[in-house]
Order: structure tokens, then C-alpha cells, then sequence
């Protein structure tokens, strides 16, 4: 007899907090920062369906993100929580339609597992920190499907409208992949139990023409922006369309070519960063993974009424499709991290339920060093990285966990230990990461501190930017101004630089007085050198706020 195992609900509120403990700390250049100055920008415009980067026209993101942050901004203001709020709303939302789908294609305990993993996932609490616009894509994808499989079993309009608003939303968020996703998914379900009437469907065009109505707000932003004004310079090219460069260049170019983004990305880098993007999941679901793609090879392609291959299918054509780009990051792969969170729950529900026995021996042990290495992690973060005075405070807060883990592993109480012990780990080691290891490099980004020197100290002093050497996307949303690059040097004006700019301004023997000076790093762009204290004053730069004389 099958059991009915189920994760409480006092567990997914304990995620929530985790997640909100994420607003405090400061977004990360380059993207986030971007995004969030970007953002700001909007909540000051009359024009919303315009989009601009420091006051110039920008084409690289639809515009949902930008939507939703700057009328947060607007409730809230200008701050962590205005900017954050909202992304964390939807990656909240992800858990439930990722219950629902998992429920419709499988049973409560999977369901209620898919939710547990996927909240629980290091790429998902790195996606409620620095924020991207993955983390609401991934949101209206899973919606998508959750809705499409909700009306392949019940012709509803809701269900139609629901799937198609999804879509659009999603691809209002990041682009065509939020179509794509959909498609893969259900086509290679339907192709593999020989659904050729589901297929060629009619409500297909009913979705398609409300996709398309759904997305004419932003589609008549990108007219008017670009398509109107080909004189407009885009990555140093005029005439450039902006409804051909979503619809097409931005996704399908990096394919073909005719993106200029090329990072020479191979064919596995999705998967090496899953490596700690699906911690501590990871094992779990690549075997999961290859017991699908074996039993679909056994069956000669042909599935069973009963079986389903939404969520595998769906993962790995998602993952060639973007596989085969010529520009690839870590967090594009999240886009179907629901799907891997159902399959893995999948798997872990079968060994529960004593269906998979040598297989729950084999991984249990991996899943335990898979957690001790997380609480080591944690526990490198305030000994090693960046001891505080609080030491022993933290050193308290990790033995108290620490010693709680230890019985959910030892306790004959605790069932379903593999679950619990891992979900365990990675919630300990994410509250030091998010109370103490974030702050703490944080302290090394330079636009943040300077943005809020500049706000606090320096409301209404003019201030540019000379010769930086690295990003500081962030100055301008914590400054809450726009803060320009220096057009010319005169005296007594005030500038930020770095050693490069004050290099300069002494070999041009201008004077110059040093207001204030500090340490910084490319926050993500970490290195051995500068985690190891020791040698971190060798890979540190410095910043400097000056008036010239």
C-alpha cells in the first residue's frame, strides 16, 4: 500500500522567511544591480512601455521585470525591498504551481516533495538574492504548463486564458524560451503516447491568438522605441529592429549566429552548474534522470497511458535547446528546474514508499556527505572567510544546528531521513550565507557603499564618474540619482575613481583632495585569492571620492 507522505505547511512558511531574510542584502553587480537601477528609472517615467539603462535606450530584456519592480519601487521606494519584493512573490508562487502540476501528474506525496526540492535547491535561494529576471520566468513557465495540462483534462476557459497569459508573461519576461518550454514539454508527451489529435488540437489557435494579444502592449514599445527611430545605436549598430530582436535575434541568433553574444560555452557547462545550482538534489535527480530516458529507450518510445514525459521531456529539450547557444550562463538552465524538482520527487517518493530499496541505500550515505558538506561550508563562511567579532555567537548559532541535524539523521522518530537531513543542510547552510556571508562581501561593492555615501553624505553635491576599472552598475539605485560619467575636469568638483583615474589625474598634475577611500572587489567574480583572508589585501582595489583642487 502506498504511503501518504506529505511535507507540512509550517515547513514552506520557514522558506518564506528564509527567502525575505534575502531583502536585506544589497543586489549584485553586474545584472542585478543593472536591473534594479533600471527599475528605479521606470518608476519615474510616464512612459512605461519605453525601457532605459542609465538614461539610454536599452534592448536586451522584455520589460516585465522592469513593470513589476518599478511599481514595488513605487509602493515601497527605493530600497532592497521595493526592488526584491516582487521576484520573491513569484518564486514563492513557482512552489505552488510546481505542487499543482506534480499533483495533476502524479500523486500528493510527489507533489508535496516537488514543492520541498525545488524550494529548496541552491540555484532558488540564490535567485531570491541576486535577482535576474529567471526567477519570474521560471515562475509563468511552470504556470504555462501547470494550466495546458489543467485544460488537456478539462476543456475550460479559464484554463485557456490562465495558459496563454503564462506564456506571454513569461515570454514578456525573458522571450520566446517561456513559448518554447510549453512546447517541448507537452510535444514530446504527446508524440510518445501518439497523441496526433492533441496535437493538431484547435484550441491551440484560440492560445496562440491570445499569446499574441497578450503580448501588444510590449510589442508597440519596441516599435515605437526602435522600429520607428532606426537612427537609434544599439550595440553599435543603427537600425535595428526591436520586435525582430526579441522575437528572434535575442533567442534564435544564438544559434545561427547573428547574435553577437558568444561566450564559447560547451555543451555541458548547463549541467556542471547544476552541479551546485541543484544542491543537494543533484545526485538524486541525474539518476532519476537516466532511469526515464533508459525506461523510454527500453519501451522503444512508446509510453504507457498512465506514464508521463512532460517533465523529462520538457528538461532535456529545454536543455539542448539552450545547450546549443553560443552564449551561455549558469542561471538560464533555471528556467526548468520545476520540471527537474518533479522528477527527483518522483524518484525520492518510489524510495519512500520502499519501491526503489537498494537504490534508498545506495544514495542515503551520498545524501548524508552531501549535507555534512554543506554545514562545513557554513561553517567556513564565519571561521575562515570572514571572521567577525560576532565569532562566537555564530559559532553557537552552527552548533545549535548543527547538533538539531544531527538528530533528524540518528532519531528513530524522523522518518523519511534522505528527505529531511538534506532539506536540513541546505536551509542551515543558506541562513549563514544570507546573515553573514552576503553582508559581508557586500561590503567589498563598490557602488552600493559609495551610492549610500553619496545619498547620506552628499544629497546635494554633483558628483561624476572618472576612469572606473570596474563595474558600478549599483551607484546610481543606492545614490538614488543618476550619477554621470565626468564630461570634463574643473576645480573644485567632486569625482569618483579608482587607481587608474587617480593615476591619471597626477600625471596630468591636477590637484586634488581625497574625501573619502575604501576597499573593494568584483563581488561576483570571487576568487581563491580574496576568500582566503590571507591573501585577500593583494587582490582588493581601492576606490576613491576626491575634489579637485
Amino acid at each position: 500500500m502506498q504511503k501518504d507522505i506529505r511535507v507540512p505547511i509550517w515547513f514552506f512558511f520557514l522558506l518564506a522567511i528564509l527567502y525575505v531574510l534575502s531583502i536585506g542584502i544589497d543586489t549584485m553587480d553586474v545584472d542585478a544591480s543593472q536591473y534594479a537601477e533600471m527599475s528605479r528609472e521606470m518608476s519615474n517615467s510616464s512612459n512605461p512601455l519605453f525601457l532605459y539603462d542609465r538614461g539610454n535606450n536599452y534592448l536586451d530584456k522584455p520589460p516585465f521585470l522592469f513593470w513589476v519592480s518599478a511599481l514595488s519601487i513605487k509602493l515601497f521606494g527605493v530600497t532592497n525591498f521595493g526592488f526584491k519584493l516582487p521576484s520573491i512573490l513569484f518564486a514563492l508562487w513557482a512552489l505552488y504551481a510546481t505542487y499543482r502540476l506534480a499533483l495533476l501528474l502524479y500523486d500528493k506525496t510527489t507533489a508535496s516533495l516537488s514543492a520541498l526540492v525545488l524550494g529548496t535547491c541552491q540555484g532558488l535561494f540564490l535567485m531570491t538574492n541576486d535577482i535576474r529576471t529567471d526567477t519570474i520566468l521560471m515562475s509563468w513557465v511552470i504556470t504555462a504548463i501547470w494550466m495546458l495540462k489543467e485544460l488537456e483534462m478539462q476543456m475550460k476557459w479559464k484554463y485557456l486564458v490562465g495558459g496563454a497569459l503564462a506564456i506571454a508573461c513569461g515570454m514578456m519576461t525573458k522571450g520566446p524560451i517561456a513559448l518554447l518550454v510549453p512546447i517541448f514539454c507537452f510535444g514530446s508527451d504527446w508524440v510518445l503516447k501518439r497523441k496526433w489529435s492533441q496535437i493538431f488540437h484547435y484550441r491551440h489557435l484560440l492560445q496562440a491568438l491570445l499569446i499574441g494579444v497578450f503580448l501588444i502592449p510590449m510589442s508597440i514599445g519596441l516599435y515605437l522605441q526602435f522600429d520607428k527611430h532606426p537612427e537609434i545605436e544599439v550595440n553599435g549598430q543603427t537600425g535595428v529592429s526591436g520586435l525582430k530582436f526579441f522575437y528572434w535575434t535575442q533567442s534564435f541568433g544564438r544559434i545561427t549566429g547573428e547574435s553577437h553574444w558568444d561566450n564559447g560555452a560547451p555543451f555541458s557547462f548547463l549541467y556542471e552548474n547544476m552541479l551546485w545550482s541543484f544542491l543537494p538534489w543533484v545526485v538524486l535527480f541525474t539518476i532519476a534522470l537516466v532511469m526515464n530516458l533508459y525506461t523510454l529507450i527500453h519501451q522503444r518510445g512508446r509510453l504507457r497511458k498512465e506514464q508521463e514525459y512532460i517533465t523529462t521531456g520538457g528538461f532535456v529539450l529545454a536543455y539542448l535547446s539552450l545547450a546549443l547557444s553560443k552564449y551561455q550562463l549558469p542561471h538560464y538552465i533555471f528556467v526548468v528546474f520545476p520540471l527537474a524538482s518533479i522528477i527527483t520527487a518522483r524518484l525520492l517518493a518510489m524510495m519512500l514508499n520502499q519501491h526503489q530499496q537498494r537504490l534508498y541505500r545506495i544514495l542515503t550515505p551520498i545524501q548524508y556527505i552531501l549535507s555534512v558538506l554543506l554545514l562545513v561550508a557554513a561553517l567556513l563562511t564565519f571561521v575562515v572567510v570572514f571572521k567577525t567579532e560576532s565569532f562566537m555567537i555564530w559559532l553557537f548559532v552552527w552548533v545549535v544546528l548543527t547538533v538539531f541535524w544531527v538528530g533528524l539523521v540518528t532519531t528513530r522518530k524522523v522518518k523519511n531521513k534522505i528527505v529531511w537531513a538534506s532539506a536540513a543542510a541546505i536551509l542551515i547552510a543558506n541562513v549563514f550565507m544570507s546573515l553573514h556571508f552576503y553582508p559581508q562581501l557586500l561590503k567589498y561593492q563598490v557602488g552600493s557603499q559609495v551610492g549610500r555615501y553619496i545619498k547620506q553624505q552628499m544629497p546635494n553635491q554633483p558628483i561624476a564618474v572618472y576612469a572606473p576599472e570596474d563595474p558600478i552598475n549599483a551607484i546610481n539605485f543606492y545614490a538614488d540619482r543618476m550619477i554621470e560619467p565626468a564630461k570634463g575636469l574643473h576645480s573644485s568638483q567632486y569625482l569618483l575613481t579608482m587607481k587608474k583615474g587617480l593615476d591619471s589625474l597626477q600625471k596630468q598634475q591636477i590637484p586634488f583632495q581625497i574625501i573619502r577611500t575604501g576597499s573593494y572587489f568584483p563581488v561576483s567574480q570571487l576568487t581563491p585569492t580574496f576568500l582566503n583572508p590571507k591573501t585577500r589585501r593583494e587582490a582588493v582595489k581601492h576606490y576613491y571620492i576626491l575634489q579637485l583642487k
